[in-house]
Parts: structure tokens; C-alpha cells; sequence
């Protein structure tokens, strides 16, 4: 299993001198211990995540401080964007590391994003699609056909040349199924998360993963590549950190209500959280913090957590994502993060053999 951070969660608004320290620590000690990689998101005018408006920024600002780490977008709002700015950041960004960037892409839901690009919401999921694939050929090198400022088409490449030839490629799911498959018809990876899941329900949609990937693949053992974040804080005592994390864990499940209620993903039903009542929501909300801290992220102590790495590796995760920055003080964090090394390093010992009587 392989481990790596994840920044979404951390609330903009807070006062602080320096408010990318968590991020560029965190990614320093992962660079040293032997992650996998760093994810940073995009998030346009809301406090929790809007310290990552351009993860392409926040990327080339990681590879600066960093030697082998991956240097991940999770996720790049793709309808956003113009195919050509996504190509050019993000290749400054592989130049900058050395050939360590992955993009996960998502065709983006708050209709108030996409202020910057109105024209796009209605199809956004198309143009999601086209979006990425575009990309993919820039990256190769492929020209594209546009039109310049008196109307008339060119064929541009973008520059500068990345160092890796291939872009590696994430899509973003919700948790729905059909996102999982197009996906791996589409030869890429898969970003998701346990926010209106379970692990029983992601099992399934990973097996239909593999089959539309297996499918497509022109390489003996591809098998494609899933990457799920989970909410991450270990200590040496649950109680204690049940009780770290029960505040900013409940502010964040009540800020994403919203994705958790409203995602109508596989034919559930959608519930507006707009039109619940207080103590609705905070009934819903104490609910789902008790449920997800015992099911949905690694969250107490190591012990534990390994026998979830165990659950999530038989559903068949590759890789674990883990989001350190919900709001628990900083401070607190890094010093989780040992914590997290020592369950990083006890998932990769390959298990004791057995001796026949």
C-alpha cells in the first residue's frame, strides 16, 4: 500500500503569519520518509480549501522543497480551464521536478465555480472528458487547432516540453459507478473518497474499474491505479484522539454536507441541506462524525488503523491519500505524522510466514 498526504480542509480565514507551513512541512518529512506523493486541490470561494485556488502553484512551490516525492493535482476543475493553461503550468511544474507530476481531473459540481468559465457548467461532463484528453495530447506534443485574436485558426503546441512523455492521469469520482468505469475505459487512475460510500460499495465499483481497464490496457499486469483519501490523525491514546479531531471533523463533515447529501450518485436520493433544519443537520452531522471516525479515515490509534489499511487493501486500493489538514492544529499534526510513518512502514513489511506443524 502505498501512502501519501492530501491538503483540502484547511480554513483560509484563520489568522496566521504563515499559512502554507503545514503543507511545505508536510511535505519535506514525506519527501525524507518515502511517500508516494503530495495532493494539493483546487478550490475557488469558500474558506475550507481556499487556501489551493491553482494547484499547479501550490505544485511548483512543493517540488521546490522536495527531491523525489510525487507532485499531485487532486483535483484539476477541468471545465475551468483552457486545455493549453493546464498544459503549460503543469509542464513548468514536471520541469521544475524533475518528472514528478500526476493530475486527477474532475469536471467540478458548485455551480458558483464555474463563474469562471459560465459557459461550460451546463456541459461540463463533456467537456470534462474532452478536456482531459486534450491535455494528454498536448502533453505528448500533438498540436492543436485554435482561433487567434482576428478569428482565423492555428495550430499551436505548448510549451515547455514536459520531462515525462506519458501525463499520469487520475479521474475524480464522487462514488459514482459509471465515473469509475469511464475511467478505466479511458486508461486512467481513480481518486475517491469514503464521503457518502462505504468500503463494501467501493469494493464493487473498483472491480468494475479493473474490468473496463483491463479492457483497454495494452500492457501484461496494467491493471490501472486507485488512490483514496481518507481523513488522517494517529496519536498513542483513541480517546484522545477522538477528542482532537471531533471539532474540526464535525466542521468539515457539516461543510461538505452538501457533496454527501446532494451527489444523487448511483440513484440515491438527493436531500438539499439547504432546506434541513438546525437540529437536523446537527443530528446528521454527530452521526456521520461517529461513523467515520470508526469506519471512514485512520483516525486514533496505529494499531487500528493498520487493521483498516488492511480492509481498504482488500477492496482493492492501491493507494491511501491521506488528508492531514481538517483542521487539527498544525503543530499537533506533524507530530502525527510520525505516527503515520511508523503505520506507512508497518503496511509494507510483508506478513510473517507460517510454519507447518
Amino acid at each position: 500500500m502505498d501512502f501519501s498526504l492530501f491538503y483540502f480542509a484547511n480554513d483560509s480565514t484563520k489568522p496566521g503569519t504563515d499559512p502554507y507551513r503545514l503543507l511545505l512541512s508536510g511535505a519535506r518529512f514525506a519527501d525524507e520518509r518515502g511517500f508516494t506523493a503530495v495532493w494539493t486541490p483546487e478550490r475557488h470561494f469558500h474558506p475550507f480549501g481556499g487556501l489551493y485556488p491553482n494547484p499547479a502553484v501550490a505544485g511548483a512551490a512543493v517540488a521546490a522543497v522536495t527531491e523525489r516525492i510525487g507532485i499531485r493535482a487532486g483535483s484539476v476543475v477541468a471545465p475551468l480551464h483552457h486545455p493549453l493553461r493546464i498544459a503549460e503550468e503543469w509542464a513548468v511544474v514536471d520541469n521544475l521536478s524533475g518528472g514528478r507530476v500526476g493530475l486527477s481531473f474532475a469536471s467540478g459540481w458548485h455551480a458558483v465555480d464555474f463563474a469562471l468559465r459560465p459557459e461550460n457548467y451546463e456541459h461540463r461532463r463533456t467537456v470534462f472528458l474532452e478536456t482531459v484528453e486534450q491535455v494528454r495530447a498536448l502533453w505528448r506534443g500533438d498540436e492543436m487547432t485554435v482561433e487567434d485574436g482576428t478569428g482565423r485558426p492555428a495550430s499551436v503546441r505548448s510549451y515547455p516540453r514536459p520531462v515525462q512523455r506519458e501525463l499520469p492521469v487520475w479521474v475524480t469520482s464522487a462514488g459514482g459507478v459509471e465515473t469509475f468505469r469511464n475511467a478505466g475505459r479511458a486508461g486512467a487512475g481513480v481518486l475517491t473518497h469514503l464521503l457518502g460510500q462505504d468500503i463494501d460499495e467501493l469494493t464493487e465499483k473498483i472491480a468494475a474499474y479493473r474490468e473496463e481497464y483491463a479492457a483497454q490496457a495494452t500492457t501484461d499486469g496494467d491493471t490501472g491505479h486507485v488512490a483514496l483519501m481518507v481523513h488522517t490523525y494517529l496519536d498513542e491514546d483513541d480517546d484522545a484522539a477522538r477528542e482532537t479531531v471531533r471539532e474540526p471533523l464535525c466542521a468539515y463533515l457539516r461543510s461538505s454536507l452538501g457533496l454527501i447529501l446532494g451527489s444523487g450518485a448511483d440513484g440515491k436520493r438527493r436531500i438539499d441541506p439547504a432546506k434541513l433544519k438546525e437540529k437536523d443537520i446537527d443530528f446528521l452531522v454527530q452521526r456521520s462524525f461517529e461513523r467515520y471516525y470508526e469506519d471512514g479515515g485512520l483516525l486514533g490509534q496505529v494499531d487500528k488503523a493498520h487493521a483498516k489499511v488492511e480492509r481498504i487493501r482488500a477492496a482493492g486500493v492501491d493507494e491511501i491519500a491521506c488528508l492531514i489538514d481538517f483542521g487539527v492544529p498544525d503543530e499537533q499534526v506533524l507530530a502525527g505524522l510520525e505516527h503515520l510513518d511508523r503505520l506507512r512502514i508497518a503496511c509494507a513489511a510483508p506478513a510473517p510466514a507460517t510454519v507447518a506443524a
